[in-house]
C-alpha cells in the first residue's frame, strides 16, 4: 500500500538538547527504560540492528524501551507467523497495536457507494480479522472506507458508510474488538478518499454509536489536512482510541519536521491516554545511524515531564 511506503530522506538531527547523550552519537543500541507513552514501532524500523526477522526486531524494540508494536500487513502473514508474533509479545509483556482489518479499496467507492456486494465483502474480511486479532491478542484494527462516490451526494454516501460500520460493529462487539477509522490527507498522499478529516470521523463514530467504532488519529495526516492538532484532539477526545505519529513534511520521526511533538505528547499524556501510539513513519537516515536517530528523537520528545 502506497501509504505504507515511507521514503527515508537524509534530514539532519540535532542532538544538542538531548537528555540521553549516550544515544545521540552512537550507532549501537543501549538498553532503555519504558517511555512515558506507549510508542509502537513496526517491521523494518530497526532491521539494521536486529536483522530481517520480525521476531528479533521485536526483542530489540523491547530492549530499547518500546512496549508495543503495530503491523499493518499482519493479515497477509501466515497463521503460524501470527501465532509466533503473539507468543513473542506475550513473553515480553508487549502489546499489539493496529493491523489493517480489510483490503482497502484505494481506487473504489466501496462503502460509500452502498453496493451490497462490496459491503458484504468488507464485512466478511472483518469477520476473518477476528481470528487474526486473537492470534496476537490485538484489540484495534484499522478501517478505511475507500474513495468518494462521485455519483452520489455526500449525505447519501455518509449514510452508506454508517450502515456498513454499524454492521461491522455488531460483528466486533461480542469479541471486545475495535475498528479505528483513519482519516487520510487528500492533498499529498490520498486524493479522493471518503474519509479525510477528524470532525468527519467524529461524526461517523457518534452516528454508529458503538464501542467497536472509534477514531485512529494519525497526526501526520491531520497536520497536512487541517493542522490545529491539539484542539482537534480535544474535540475528538471521547472517540479517539489510537494515535499514529509522523512528522511533516517527510513523514519521518519526530524532530525532523515542523510539528512540536514534545508538546503534543505532553498534552496526550496529561489527558490520561493509556493506549498505543503507532510510529507509522519512516527513518530520516539509513542504517544503524538512522535507527539510533529514531530512538533519540523519541527519548527527546518523551522527556516532557
Amino acid at each position: 500500500m502506497k501509504r505504507r511506503n515511507f521514503i527515508a530522506k537524509g534530514l539532519a538531527l540535532s542532538a544538542s538538547a538531548l537528555t540521553f547523550p549516550s544515544i545521540a552519537n552512537s550507532r549501537e543500541p543501549i538498553s532503555g527504560q519504558p517511555f512515558n507513552l506507549n510508542y509502537a514501532p513496526h517491521d523494518g524500523m530497526f532491521a539494521a540492528h536486529a536483522g530481517p526477522d520480525f521476531l528479533d526486531q521485536i526483542k530489540f524494540m523491547n530492549d530499547q524501551g518500546f512496549r508495543s508494536i503495530e503491523d499493518n500487513g499482519l493479515r497477509q502473514r501466515t497463521a503460524s507467523i501470527q501465532e509466533k508474533i503473539g507468543s513473542q509479545l506475550a513473553n515480553l509483556g508487549m502489546t499489539m497495536g493496529v493491523f489493517v482489518a480489510h483490503n482497502i479499496a484505494w481506487d473504489d467507492a466501496n462503502l460509500a457507494s452502498g453496493n451490497k456486494e462490496k459491503r458484504d465483502k468488507f464485512l466478511q474480511e472483518i469477520r476473518e480479522s477476528i481470528d487474526v486479532a486473537k492470534r496476537v491478542n490485538a484489540k484495534w484494527m484499522t478501517v478505511v472506507p475507500g474513495t468518494l462516490d462521485k455519483k452520489l451526494e455526500m449525505g447519501y454516501q455518509t449514510a452508506n458508510v454508517i450502515e456498513a460500520l454499524r454492521r461491522a460493529s455488531e460483528i466486533l462487539e461480542p469479541h471486545n474488538l475495535v475498528m479505528v477509522l483513519e482519516p487520510l490527507n487528500p492533498y499529498r498522499d490520498h486524493p479522493g478518499l471518503f474519509l479525510a478529516r477528524s470532525p468527519q470521523a467524529y461524526a461517523l463514530c457518534k452516528a454508529v454509536n458503538s464501542p467497536s467504532c472509534k477514531i485512529l488519529f494519525d497526526m501526520y495526516h491531520q497536520q497536512i489536512t487541517e493542522g490545529n492538532i491539539i484542539p482537534n484532539i480535544d474535540m475528538c477526545w471521547d472517540e479517539i482510541a489510537y494515535f499514529q505519529i509522523g512528522d511533516n513534511p517527510g513523514r519521518n520521526e519526530p524532530t525532523t519536521g515542523e510539528m512540536n511533538y514534545k508538546n503534543i505528547f505532553r498534552h496526550i499524556y496529561n489527558k490520561g491516554f493509556k493506549g498505543v501510539m503507532g510510529m507509522e513513519h519512516g527513518n530520516s537516515k539509513k542504517g544503524k545511524e538512522g535507527e539510533m536517530a529514531v530512538i533519540t528523537a523519541y527519548r527527546e520528545c518523551d522527556n516532557f515531564k
